[in-house]
């Protein structure tokens, strides 16, 4: 018998093809299952400092490419213009003052993101997702508020901003002691301290190495990558690889850095057949830091910066990539923010969207490409708990408040801070299609238009509060805190009096009423423990009417100061009595040099009057008002915190 070869029959050689074709289609598309999320997240970056967004003197080809195989928004905002403020926000879903997180947090902060609150890693650790973040936090530096106790398996990165270092302006000398050693944290412990501008330089490229790894391990399952750089917040440092690179400079150089980081994460993404299941995030926390000239970006066309909340302190690029999912090449002007990232995401994994009541919505209509859509109409300028502004639709209307500007200021340059200017806002309305860069104040042209904002206006005071206003808002949740500081409690005999101030404390620093002075409660050396009242640039002068000529023994005022948040003692103080308020004497006075001192005390003004009969008591002090030259702030308003004018008191020892 012949041996005959068989041949394969039509229908086997079919089934060869499709299953070649489906395990292409495996290794093409990588694991299946739910999407992997990917968020990259700059320090002060400008509106205009990526290509596609009008970046000069140096390219970003990754993330103008990522723009190109996606989509960007146009109109995409931050909930404060802060560090900290931001950060929260964007993990959480709310409004920073929903969630009680104010400004940025410094080394010394008792508080940070509250426990109950979820994020997007605890959000969604439960459908098995690997979480890590590979960067600065800035939610609590404390090891109770650290990422591993909020939804991340790993950590890798700095608990604060990168200028929070005991290193002068120069990069090299010490500067004044206000910040301990800059910690490099990994999982809750500190590994090593950033102590130069050469340590500086590495950390771009060890947070990408760092989250290029955490790709690597985790491919064959879900996960969540947080990739939150600490540049190009100052002091700005490159490494050699991109050193001397770009035209303009020492900042472009530092931003062709995170376009190599950012071009890294896609390819590892590419390499191992995730892109097309994982949907990649760039954004930055607020706008740029323009008082430091050549080392700051730009927001051009927008108004302002970092700080403030018109255009160029509050809307940042943002850039998102998920192939085959979002059409590449859009571009919307529909309003989008980073309280909405969580629940996109929510929407996207499936994940349950947190028990607490959240402000973000899905931007899902806008990235699906449907027409005219418009999951946001409306959003909230607020600045530390304040509010600003409130946009709707092309409409933003300012509210009367004083902020801090750059503009009549010259910056300084190659590392160091230029003066702030102050300047007040009244009520305008601008229209932010035909006039993005707020130049054109048409509030007498639209009276219909501003009765609707106004009604905004009202339900953000209502659910958030209002520090400009004294409105407290019912929906708002408390930060995290340890160890919280109790005001001391002190019985003396001028608690409830009428007392008169000459100039206003700032809103913000209230201490809960106008008579907190003479409330019984006196302040801790926490500047926020809710019981000192603040100035702002301004002196101090307050008048207490006992109701009638009575025996003073003794009479004593407190003060704080706390350099590292821009308090400082006063440059002098007296304490005057008078028996018809129109004719006083002083009967004690102090004065205190304008010169480094740390850490943060209090200071008391004591007069010993044996006493003495008297119904009105004066309380004065001259402020230091700005920041002085050797001071991080130079040129910015400082404070003044008061607390309780005690009047005979049962202790005296205190």
């Amino acid at each position: 018998m012949k041996n005959s070869k068989i041949l394969p029959s039509p229908f086997s050689v079919l089934l060869l093809v499709i299953g070649s074709l489906l395990l292409l289609q495996c290794q093409k598309s990588g694991r299946e299952g739910p999407p992997n999320v990917v968020i990259i997240f700059t320090d002060d970056q400008g509106y205009a400092d990526v290509g596609v967004f009008g970046g000069k003197g140096f390219t970003t080809p990754h993330l103008d490419k990522m723009a190109r195989d996606g989509m960007r928004l146009t109109n995409f905002y931050v909930s404060q213009a802060v560090c900290s403020a931001s950060r929260a926000s964007l993990l959480t879903g709310c409004y920073a003052e929903r969630i009680s997180i104010q400004g940025a947090l410094s080394p010394r902060a008792r508080h940070g993101l509250n426990p109950q609150e979820t994020t997007i890693a605890e959000m969604l650790r439960p459908l098995g997702y690997a979480t890590g973040i590979f960067g600065k936090w800035h939610l609590g530096h404390l090891k109770e508020f650290l990422p591993l106790q909020h939804g991340f398996d790993e950590y890798f990165g700095l608990p604060y901003s990168n200028d929070m270092w005991p290193v002068h302006y120069d990069g090299k000398s010490q500067a004044k002691g206000y910040y301990p050693k800059l910690p490099l944290i990994d999982g809750n412990e500190t590994i090593e301290t950033v102590e130069t501008l050469e340590d500086q330089a590495q950390l771009t490229t060890r947070y990408t190495e760092r989250a290029v790894d955490f790709i690597q391990r985790n491919k064959e399952k879900p996960f969540f990558l947080y990739l939150p750089h600490s540049m190009p917040h100052v002091p700005i440092a490159a490494s050699d690889k991109f050193k001397g690179k770009s035209e303009q400079g020492l900042y472009g150089d530092v931003m062709m850095e995170i376009d190599w980081s950012v071009g890294q994460i896609l390819t590892e993404l590419k390499e191992n057949g995730l892109e097309e299941n994982t949907i990649v995030i760039f954004t930055s926390d607020n706008g740029p830091w323009l008082n430091y000239g050549n080392h700051a970006g730009s927001a051009l066309p927008l108004r302002e910066g970092k700080g403030n909340m018109w255009e160029g302190g509050a809307r940042v690029p943002f850039i998102v990539r998920w192939q085959g999912n979002i059409e590449a090449g859009q571009v919307s002007s529909a309003i989008g923010a980073t309280v909405d990232l969580l629940p996109t995401i929510a929407e996207i994994t499936g994940a349950a969207l947190p028990p607490s009541k959240i402000d973000g919505v899905s931007l899902m209509p806008i990235l699906r490409g449907e027409a005219a859509a418009s999951p946001r109409n409306n959003y909230y300028y607020y600045y530390g708990g304040a509010l600003q502004a409130v946009r709707k639709g092309d409409w933003k209307l300012i509210l009367p408040h004083e902020y801090r500007s750059y503009e009549g200021v010259e910056p300084k340059n190659d590392g160091y801070p230029g003066p702030y200017a102050t300047r007040k806002a009244e009520l305008e309305l601008y229209n932010l299609v035909e006039d993005i860069s707020e130049s054109r104040n048409v509030i007498e042209d639209h009276p219909n238009v501003v009765s609707e904002l106004q009604e905004l206006v009202e339900a953000a005071r209502t659910e958030l509060g209002d520090q400009l206003t004294g409105r407290k808002g019912s929906g708002v949740r408390p930060n995290g805190r340890l160890e919280a500081a109790e005001p001391i409690a002190v019985e003396h005999q001028a608690i409830e009096k009428k007392i008169r101030l000459t100039h206003p404390f700032h809103p913000k620093y209230r201490a809960g009423s106008d008579n907190a002075l003479v409330d019984g409660t006196m302040g801790t050396l926490e500047y926020n423990d809710g019981a000192w009242q603040g100035f702002e640039g301004s002196d101090f002068e307050a008048v207490i009417d006992l109701g009638k000529t009575s025996p003073v023994n003794i009479v004593m005022v407190h003060f704080l100061e706390d350099q590292q948040v821009w308090i400082f003692n006063p440059e002098n103080a007296s304490i005057e009595i008078s028996n018809d308020g129109r004719s006083f004497r002083e009967v004690a006075r102090l004065e205190w040099p304008v010169e480094f001192r740390a850490p943060a005390a209090t200071s008391r003004l004591v007069a010993r009057l044996k006493n003495q009969k008297a119904r009105y008591i004066r309380v004065k002090a001259t402020g230091v008002k700005t920041c002085p030259p050797w001071h991080p702030g130079a040129g910015g308003k400082s404070w003044t915190f008061v607390d309780e004018i005690v009047l005979n008191p049962q202790l005296v020892d205190m």
